[in-house]
């Protein structure tokens, strides 16, 4: 070798020797426990040739071990331990790594520890990680709801952006984003609405969610989806009820919304005048498609909102005459629980999801059964077959249930109790969007797919979509029809909110007269059992700089609590009181404001199994 080929090794040596010395590691790394898993997030490497990130794991905070090489475009990662709130304690360092080996030095430290969670943080981490599809992975330049996280990223889904919509009136609620945030994204959702195609005022399936064209469901499909359609609007009716501030960006928002609700032409889809609806419309086919709306399935909603539109509704006698034409009434029985309504056991439930988002089926019936009523025997049918399990098929238990319409491994496919509709496949969003309906029968799957199942069907989003033991096959994709409802519907067995908002727009009232709604109480909904214990309130509020504050409790059985004040992004920014014991009895405890920092602050208040979460605002 020439002397002038070694000095190109020597110099080619040198410059990896430098690039690995010179390379970054990633900053900001944090670690959030959770029941049995920790969840680490990063910014990235600041060097621009980062080829991947080692991640490194110590039980002791001193003898660090590699637990897992990511791609380089990773910024977050799941670290499973199966723990069920043993509060494992875990420090975590990462490098990032260069070209021809080369790794940066450790990134700080990051200390995260799982922990006993109670129903309601379940449900709420369950909701939060949902909530993320539709808020992290929405479309760029819409912010609507892109239809599945591994198909077209292009394609967005006028439907499941209803849903994703709702999920964002939930999460400025709760405060996992600002409600300024949620304007500004429901802003831009609405912005690119009033541009995007339409027909007659009605919107297609699916959309470009870059420049709003339609992209075709299928041949003849290429128009307007008044099922769709219908969706979102009871998305964006909630949510018009919801930014009701009397600001400049809120009250465009909601004249945004009124004018897309009022330009619906839902007397358009009666078909020249005919008594049912029609589900779709083209410009270029017609009506080709022919598929009248009747009979019970996933579109009550489009009845109740045709006969509320003040601009284009239409008669109340189309309810009796279209939704509930043809074969609507069922009177038998399934597993000892009557159905009222729909087909033989009652169909896949997403038919009790749909519609129910934002219409309270609550205490009020029309002549064919209470709704609620309805939807909680369906649920319990549902659960009954898999119990049951007539097929034979694996994985099927009282706690691992729920057929819908989802991915399977050799498609998509609306599964349900009949046989030639039950091929193994359980979605965990049949279980989880019932929660108001079977709230006991319902947490526990939700456990069983969490803790059990575990780091197979848990994903960045929550649970994937859906799982098949027969074929030892579980989905890597997320659907938005399937994962709004979870965040919806747990929310309106938490709380009420969207049920409540969705029913105090002005239209929604009459057109249920119209309809001959009566008021019925056999459906009442479960409560929800975290408001036992205790309950807390916070007065005044908004608190005043440098003002005091008081924690007002109210205890029914002696334990043990933890007061924490938290800002929007969970993170603790003042500790109240730790583990205190109390007696049966009020309390009053007070507090200065002076030290926390202005604007929304979320106080809670926890003994282990339950939790109170209170919003705090605190003035300049």
């Amino acid at each position: 070798m020439t002397k002038t080929s070694h000095l190109f090794c020597f110099l080619l040596l040198a410059a990896g020797c430098l690039s690995a010395q010179m390379h970054e590691p990633p900053t900001g790394v944090t670690a959030t426990g959770y029941d049995s898993h920790v969840e680490l997030n990063w910014q990235p490497s600041p060097s621009g040739n980062v080829t991947g990130y080692q991640v490194f794991l110590s039980t002791d905070s001193t003898n660090f071990v590699l637990l897992k090489t990511v791609p380089p475009a990773a910024t977050s990662l799941i670290d499973w331990t199966g723990d069920e709130g043993q509060n494992l304690s875990r420090w975590y360092k990462i490098k990032a790594t260069a070209p021809a080996g080369g790794l940066s030095d450790f990134s700080a430290p990051a200390y995260g520890q799982t922990k006993v969670m109670s129903d309601g943080e379940l449900l709420e981490m369950v909701q939060r990680y949902t909530f993320r599809y539709f808020w992290d992975y929405a479309h760029p330049s819409s912010g609507l709801a892109r239809e599945r996280n591994n198909g077209d990223p292009n394609i967005v889904t006028t439907g499941g952006s209803g849903f994703g919509v709702m999920a964002i009136v939930v999460a400025a609620e709760r405060g996992w984003i600002t409600r300024a945030a949620a304007v500004d994204r429901m802003s831009k959702i609405i912005s690119f609405l009033q541009l995007a195609d339409r027909f007659h005022g009605v919107f297609p399936h699916w959309l470009n969610g870059s420049i709003g064209s339609t992209v075709p469901f299928s041949q003849f499909d290429n128009g307007g989806d008044l099922v769709e359609t219908a969706f979102l609007m009871q998305g964006l009716l909630a949510a018009r009820q919801y930014f009701n501030q009397d600001t400049p960006l809120e009250t465009s928002l909601r004249n945004g919304i009124t004018g897309l609700w009022e330009a619906v032409e839902w007397d358009w889809h009666r078909k020249n005048n005919s008594n049912v609806l029609y589900w779709h419309w083209s410009p270029n086919y017609q009506w080709q498609m022919n598929f009248p709306i009747r009979g019970f399935n996933e579109a009550h909603i489009i009845y109740l909102l045709a006969i509320a539109s003040p601009t284009h509704g239409v008669p109340a006698s189309l309810y009796a005459s279209g939704w509930a034409g043809g074969t609507y009434k069922n009177t038998s029985t399934y597993y000892g629980y009557p159905i009222y309504t729909g087909p033989p056991g009652g169909g896949p439930l997403f038919f009790a999801h749909y519609s129910y988002l934002g219409f309270d089926p609550r205490n009020k019936k029309d002549q064919f059964c209470n709704y609620f009523a309805r939807n909680r025997n369906h649920t319990l049918i549902n659960r009954a077959h898999c119990i049951l399990n007539p097929e034979g098929h694996a994985g099927y238990s009282s706690e691992s249930w729920g057929l819908t319409a989802s991915d399977d491994p050799w498609g998509y496919l609306a599964h349900d109790p009949f046989p030639q509709n039950d091929n193994g496949t359980i979605t965990p969003t049949a279980a989880l969007s019932s929660m108001p309906y079977t709230p006991q029968e319902s947490l526990e799957a939700l456990k069983h797919f969490y803790r059990e199942r575990g780091e197979r069907l848990w994903g960045p989003y929550g649970f994937y979509d859906a799982f098949n033991d027969d074929q030892d096959w579980v989905a890597a994709s997320y659907l938005a029809i399937d994962q709004g409802p979870i965040v919806g519907m747990i929310e309106n067995y938490r709380s009420g909110l969207l049920w409540n908002l969705f029913m105090q727009n002005p239209e929604i009232q009459p057109a249920l007269d119209s309809i001959g709604f009566q008021p019925d109480a056999s459906g009442v909904a479960p409560v929800f059992p975290e408001k036992k214990d205790f309950d807390a309130l916070v007065f005044p509020n908004p608190v005043s700089s440098p003002g005091i504050f008081n924690l007002e409790l109210s205890i029914t059985q002696k334990q043990t609590l933890t007061a924490q004040l938290t800002d929007a992004q969970g993170r603790v920014v003042h500790t109240l009181f730790q583990n205190r014991n109390f007696a049966p009895g009020q309390y009053r405890e007070q507090f200065s404001a002076g030290s926390l920092p202005p604007g929304a602050l979320f106080l809670k208040v926890g003994n282990g199994k339950a939790e109170r979460t209170l919003k705090v605002i605190r003035q300049n």
